[in-house]
């Protein structure tokens, strides 16, 4: 059965775990070829990069740090060289420190913005340059919930971080939209990835996920899964009308701090 994502090229950033492991299988599945990216987990990439070709479609690993313009564009280059086009981009990479603005380190709120907003302009600047060619492309940048304004604290700095994203989105839309480029962003609300994971002990994993289920109407946790299914009708030509747009994915969370336009 044809897949809806067929003949597509696919950049996923950061897609070595979590989301962006999730998407860039979710795209494999649907017959797109993917482009792997990663910055330290070498073979994760390689199990993803695995998984993808037991499904019968072809995928690269392109090791590249998207802070920096040089590896952006080389990440770029790697996926139009060796499959002749870029048609999808996700913009998944990101990195959070929690902190309040008092104590939050200079040099981590530095690093979310070189990684979560520079390293996404970078992509997009270096993808755009084949998409305005060919007047085709999809740009699907993961935001959060976070920049919409939740209840949650020690996440304000990272929240600002997404909250540009959410701004270039519209932006870019606008921008691109003459070229029949869509650009379209997901916010997905807390998802328990590895990066949540790592420190805690199971018994106050547990606690915090009872307690994040009691702020969302369908009480439960969401799974990266949940989050590559909305990006692959994105990237799909289902989505052909649809640019500017944050689609949030929460599960119906209740605890933000405003729900005023």
């Amino acid at each position: 059965m044809a897949g809806r994502l067929n003949g597509k090229v696919a950049v996923v950033t950061g897609s070595s775990r979590g989301i962006g492991k999730a998407i860039a299988l979710e795209f494999a599945r649907e017959g797109a070829k993917v482009c792997v990216n990663y910055i330290a987990s070498e073979d994760r990439a390689r199990e993803v990069l695995n998984e993808i070709r037991a499904y019968g479609s072809e995928a690269i690993m392109v090791r590249a740090d998207i802070s920096k313009p040089d590896d952006a564009r080389r990440l770029i280059e790697a996926a139009v060289n060796i499959f002749g086009t870029i048609d999808v981009l996700v913009n998944n990479a990101a990195i959070m420190y929690y902190g309040s603005i008092m104590d939050l380190k200079d040099e981590e709120f530095d690093r979310m913005i070189d990684v979560n907003v520079k390293g996404t302009i970078y992509c997009c600047r270096e993808a755009v340059k084949y998409m305005v060619m060919k007047r085709y492309g999809k740009i699907i940048n993961i935001a959060s919930t976070a920049a919409i304004g939740t209840a949650s604290h020690g996440t304000t700095l990272y929240a600002l971080t997404k909250a540009a994203i959410i701004a270039l989105t519209k932006r870019l839309a606008f921008e691109l939209g003459e070229y029949g480029i869509n650009v379209n962003a997901i916010a997905p609300s807390f998802v328990p990835t590895d990066m949540f994971v790592q420190g805690k002990s199971e018994e106050e994993l547990r606690e915090i996920l009872e307690k994040r289920k009691a702020t969302i109407s369908l009480r439960r946790i969401a799974s990266p899964e949940d989050i590559a299914r909305v990006a692959v009708f994105l990237a799909s030509d289902e989505s052909s009308y649809i640019t500017g747009q944050v689609i949030v994915v929460d599960g119906g969370r209740i605890d933000y701090l405003t729900h005023s336009l």
